[in-house]
């Protein structure tokens, strides 16, 4: 595990450069999740390391592989000096413990639900899945591991996780794309839903 975690990091490092500050949660039965924060031009990236550490595995499996199965981090991107997103931190960690705590497998298209703010003042209340690749390249695992994926996080606010439940993340993705919204914006409204 510990082998695992230290290849994310320099995966995390090399794409983002050194973090300025990192931050540990446990939660009672999963593993230590800590979320690393890299601070570069004018953007603010929240990685977490320790999700991948074990395998996702369906909930309803009757047995569960330890080395075989779905392996992920999860990254959040907002614009820096528009908002204090530093409480970002603990939402992030659970997060990153569901599959662990709730026997979620997280996947592009999944939307996670927090109930509450992200962070003090934000408008979001959860975040929708996104594919991997984008900010950080798959990490390979020696066999027969699966590679790990970096999932970055777009917020969303309440009325967008509704529609996201009604329509899909496709419509979500469409709606967003048509209105040109920064999704980096931590302080942007619902986008005109229709």
């Amino acid at each position: 595990m510990g082998e695992i975690l230290a290849l994310v990091e320099a995966r995390l490092r090399s794409a983002f450069g050194e973090p300025d500050a990192r931050a540990a949660v446990t939660f009672l039965g999963a593993e230590r999740i800590e979320v690393l924060r890299f601070t570069r031009d004018d953007l603010v990236r929240y990685a977490t390391l320790g999700m991948s550490a074990q395998p996702m595995a369906d909930p309803v499996a009757p047995l569960t592989d330890p080395l075989r199965g779905p392996r992920a981090e999860l990254v959040l991107t907002v614009a820096a000096g528009r908002a204090d997103t530093s409480a970002v931190l603990r939402p992030l960690a659970v997060f990153a413990a569901s599959p662990q705590v709730e026997g979620v497998v997280v996947a592009a298209g999944n939307a996670m639900e927090l109930g509450e703010p992200l962070w003090p003042g934000a408008p979001f209340t959860s975040v929708l899945v996104a594919e991997p690749g984008g900010l950080v390249d798959d990490l390979p695992l020696p066999e027969p591991r699966d590679p790990v994926r970096f999932h970055p996080l777009l917020p969303m606010t309440p009325n967008e996780a509704a529609f996201k439940r009604a329509r899909g993340a496709e419509a979500l993705h469409a709606a967003w794309l048509i209105h040109a919204t920064d999704l980096r914006d931590p302080l942007r409204g619902t986008v005109p839903l229709t």
